[in-house]
């Protein structure tokens, strides 16, 4: 009696250690791989806001902002280098004479690898054109955060501030604050 005791007991605790384990294994193979390669090309947009401010007094505006992006990853293990390409369409008015319509970028973004995620810094190119300015170059700086939604869809939240001084061979000096969402497909 003892032995079939012992070995409806041992039966037992194997069943639900294999239970437990099979649950386990499917459920650790819906989520994202817990070490992503961010190596590849990603194309996708963004939505965010913007507000902008001039040197003349009373000058300055908010609006949306959004657009496309488009770039390339290099993952070197823990750390990420990349470059990309962003535009965006705006109608952010200063004034009764004036609003900002685009603004489009070239970017290089480093970053440190978060389980799913990366955490990165970003700056570069900008040119934005205002409407009775025409168009000026200047630059931009800012970080945020892009998380690994599935293996081809990755979601982020981008901060970015924006300079361009004599806009234009002017006297105005502009400088933009942008807040935005990203999506982009990753291949």
């Amino acid at each position: 009696m003892i032995f079939s005791a012992l070995s409806i007991l041992a039966s037992g605790q194997a069943w639900a250690q294999s239970a437990t384990e099979s649950s386990v294994t499917q459920y650790a193979s819906t989520l994202p791989p817990t070490n992503y390669d961010w190596t590849g090309f990603y194309a996708g947009g963004q939505l965010g806001y913007i507000g902008a401010d001039t040197n003349l007094s009373g000058i300055d505006g908010d609006d949306w902002i959004g657009g496309l992006n488009l770039g390339y990853d290099y993952d070197f293990g823990t750390w990420v280098l990349g470059g990309g390409f962003d535009y965006d369409w705006t109608d952010v008015s200063l004034g009764s004479s004036a609003s900002i319509d685009d603004i489009w970028r070239l970017r290089v973004r480093a970053g440190y690898k978060v389980n799913e995620g990366l955490l990165y810094g970003v700056g570069g190119y900008a040119e934005a054109s205002v409407s009775t300015l025409g168009s000026d170059d200047g630059w931009f700086i800012g970080g945020g955060y892009e998380h690994v939604v599935n293996g081809d869809v990755s979601v982020a939240g981008e901060l970015l501030y924006h300079e361009f001084n004599n806009f234009n061979g002017s006297t105005v000096d502009v400088d933009a604050t942008t807040i935005q969402v990203r999506a982009a497909f990753r291949f």
